[in-house]
């Protein structure tokens, strides 16, 4: 049944759940992106009996009607008590269980209940950033940081795949008491106790029910080499707790590359975890489990959430299954809870993108004004420039091989996949091969270089698309565009005896470097809701040196690089954590806003940002948002576009929902106009138009954070073939008026069909520049198709 079905024939009950018009709403924006099904609808009976908002303030009595209803379906105590995971209470209702398929359908008929959620998998999406970020540390620098007092008072809660809290990045030295609204605690488990937690790390928690439910049995701990408690054994979520609070540490470097002083966006901040992901098939993540997470999480008081968890590409849509971080996340920014989400790592093709929903702030990952180059001399005395992270001795000139020149393999012997194990052709050679699919991960270069280094040879150059450096361990292992490795190729081909040398790396900081967006950065439009710009911005996420586990693989001193929009993700969530600190009345949408209009569209030179792909172009909204974070002027943006419940409601009347639905969602009467509200009309600080056939007008209300008596006037960048007109085009604020309303009025001028073209609208008052884009399809019908 469609969605609208159900919400209709859940209205016609009188016993409905008030709130449940709103969380079958919640469920139709992001598909799942799976693992192969087999694994969860085989091994995997559990569901989310998803229920709306709670009834009742009392978590006791909550919990006491879910084990009623688990009752009346199941027949008695004993079985609910053999069938339940977990009870969802503090932030909004429901329960997981073990339910037959029969079973689902029944329940999912009794009064109350909004949707049955079959249990689903994910997984994770994997120093100097934050003074390329404008937030130096040093004594009384004018900035965010400072302002903000480095984050102190707030919490950051992190769900990921826990924490190694001996780090150095998590000791509470200099820190005050903990935040008197934290109601959290320390859970304790394998190797992990309430003495593991401190001033800094404040809580821990984890979450393996719903996991060992997709499994069909229980999860060997020690066969994984992990723990049954918080303690992290991927280092991706210490990683992502030290981008993000992690406590100031000067003159770390990795080997004396990138050195400088680490610490997290948000110094001061606090930290919980909230371990949901485990060391099995390379990272698993269950949905039931993320639920948990996040209800607890609600009830603990953090003030930010940071989750770099995302559904699995290539995804496939099916109106039967929901999206829990989006129905968790409505509910913690209900309850004034920034919820920050990694975009995912999908790009640079379109449509790409991961946790979509309008109340998430969904970041995707640029680079840095920081590499490393690494100098490849090849035997015509020509010096290339490749990337490493190496820091080993010269590898003087060696003889330089492509396997598949060797005559003795085929085509495939140049690809770094393919290259033979133990083949005496590479022993005291350099080899050069090429990764075999585009957006190749850091996994190629490390097997690469595995293979070549027990083949005995010297170092590999691997020609990639251009992404992250890798870390090999030690082993030169040089990395280059595809462009460079077929002149690398050329050389070879055109020498009898092909020889290269190989140099250490060194570290590059600042100009000419500039940011931009990453390869693998995933892009838009979304492809369910494209009226809804995402990603909200991007955030360093490209080799980024953080904290890691004692047994991650290369590290140096407790540190090593990791790039993904998981690391981009906990960079947007230290800074959400400064702006709250300074404006503790901010809503997380105001936050959102202010960090897409005061984001950076252009360099340091004033050129456009580039988003690297196939090939490189000038960025475009769907490839970064409102632009690069701009920590500073994000403190200060002088107008917001905030949103609350009007916003929503408007939306919900715009997706077709009726008013008697609407009003038990909001349980305030709603009736929506006669005529339904349009999604462009919803106040978000971007204006996407999917299909401009004519013309069309949509309002934004902004509301002034900057100096009581401001005026600002319009400027307009009009995408290519558009005229954009605003009325009024001037603003003027004063004591009494905190809040205006524009229309922007789009009109196309084209012939050309189905293109997007980009724009922006800008108020600025001689101090702010509060620049929104602008991204309109035109879809010009010709004269002899039937426009019906």
């Amino acid at each position: 049944m469609h969605l609208r079905g159900v919400l209709e024939q859940r209205d016609a009950m009188a016993s409905l759940s008030p709130i449940s018009a709103l969380q079958l709403l919640l469920l139709f924006f992001i598909c799942f992106q799976h693992l192969p099904n087999t694994l969860v609808a085989a091994k995997s009976k559990v569901h989310i009996v998803y229920m709306g908002e709670r009834q009742h303030s009392d978590p006791s009595v909550v919990e006491d009607s879910h084990h009623r209803m688990l009752a009346d379906l199941l027949g008695s105590k004993e079985a609910v008590a053999e069938s339940i995971l977990y009870s969802y209470k503090h932030g909004f209702s429901g329960f997981a269980a073990t339910l037959t398929d029969s079973q689902a359908e029944m329940i999912a008929d009794y009064p109350g209940v909004v949707d049955v959620i079959p249990n689903s998998l994910m997984k994770p999406q994997t120093t100097h950033s934050w003074d390329y970020l404008g937030l130096s540390y040093s004594q009384g620098a004018p900035n965010l940081l400072s302002e903000s007092n480095m984050g102190d008072g707030t919490i950051i809660g992190v769900i990921d795949s826990g924490i190694w809290p001996e780090s150095e990045s998590f000791n509470d030295e200099g820190l005050g008491p903990i935040p008197s609204h934290w109601k959290g605690t320390c859970e304790p488990g394998t190797n992990f106790t309430s003495a593991n937690c401190n001033r800094k790390l404040i809580g821990a928690r984890w979450f393996i029910k719903g996991l060992l439910a997709a499994l069909g049995g229980p999860y060997n701990a020690t066969a994984h080499s992990d723990y049954l408690s918080a303690r992290d054994v991927s280092g991706h979520g210490s990683h992502c707790s030290s981008i993000a609070a992690g406590s100031l540490l000067k003159n770390l470097s990795y080997k004396g590359l990138a050195s400088g002083t680490a610490r997290g966006g948000a110094p001061r901040a606090r930290l919980a975890m909230y371990k949901i992901c485990w060391n099995t098939l390379d990272g698993l993540c269950s949905t039931v489990d993320m639920l948990q997470a996040i209800d607890e999480a609600i009830y603990d008081g953090v003030n930010v959430l940071s989750i770099s968890i995302g559904w699995i590409l290539p995804y496939f849509y099916d109106a039967g299954e929901r999206d829990t971080i989006a129905i968790g996340a409505f509910h913690a920014v209900a309850r004034g809870i920034t919820v920050v989400c990694a975009a995912g790592n999908g790009g640079p093709r379109p449509n790409t993108l991961v946790n979509t929903a309008p109340w998430i702030l969904t970041v995707g990952a640029s680079t840095i004004d920081r590499s490393y180059p690494t100098a490849i001399t090849l035997g015509n005395n020509r010096t290339i420039m490749g990337q490493g992270l190496y820091t080993g001795e010269e590898v003087g000139f060696a003889p330089l091989v492509s396997l598949q020149e060797a005559g003795v393999y085929g085509v495939l012997a140049s690809l770094c996949t393919y290259l033979p194990t133990n083949d005496t052709l590479m022993a005291g050679k350099v080899v050069l091969c090429f990764a075999s699919t585009s957006g190749s991960t850091q996994t190629t270069s490390l097997n690469a270089s595995s293979v070549v280094k027990a083949a005995g040879g010297l170092g590999v150059i691997v020609a990639r698309n251009p992404s992250h450096v890798s870390l090999c361990d030690d082993f030169p292992c040089i990395e280059v565009d595809f462009n460079i490795g077929t002149q690398i190729l050329t050389y070879i081909r055109s020498s009898r005896s092909p020889m290269v040398k190989l140099s250490p790396t060194k570290a590059l900081v600042g100009k000419p470097l500039t940011g931009k967006v990453a390869y693998l950065s995933g892009r838009g439009p979304g492809p369910w809701t494209p009226a809804i710009l995402k990603p909200d911005v991007v955030a360093p996420g490209i080799n980024i040196l953080a904290a890691t586990i004692p047994s991650d693989s290369p590290l140096y001193n407790g540190y090593t690089f990791k790039s993904g929009t998981s690391m981009a993700t906990p960079h947007v969530a230290g800074i959400a954590a400064l702006l709250k600190a300074l404006h503790p009345d901010w809503s997380p949408a105001a936050i959102k806003s202010a960090l897409i209009t005061t984001a950076s569209t252009t360099n340091e030179f004033g050129d456009p940002i580039l988003a690297v792909g196939e090939p490189n172009n000038p960025a475009t909204p769907f490839d970064y948002g409102g632009g690069i974070v701009n920590p500073n002027r994000a403190a200060d943006p002088g107008l917001i576009y905030d949103m609350g419940l009007t916003d929503y409601v408007n939306y919900l009347c715009s997706m077709g929902y009726n008013h008697s639905a609407i009003s038990k969602l909001t349980e305030k009467p709603s009736v929506c106009p006669s005529k339904r509200p349009s999604i462009l009309n919803i106040n978000y600080p971007a204006i996407t138009i999917p299909h401009l056939r004519t013309s069309v007008t949509v309002t934004r209300t902004v509301t002034n954070v900057g100096l009581v008596n401001a005026v600002y006037n319009a400027s307009i960048e009009c995408p290519l073939g558009v005229k954009v007109a605003v009325m009024p085009r001037v603003l003027a604020f004063n004591s009494t008026t905190k809040k205006l309303s524009f229309k922007v009025t789009l009109s196309s001028a084209r012939k050309t069909i189905r293109d997007y073209y980009f724009g922006s609208l800008s108020w600025i008052d001689g101090k702010h520049v509060v620049r929104i884009p602008i991204s309109v399809k035109t879809e010009i019908i010709p004269s002899y198709v039937d426009s019906a």
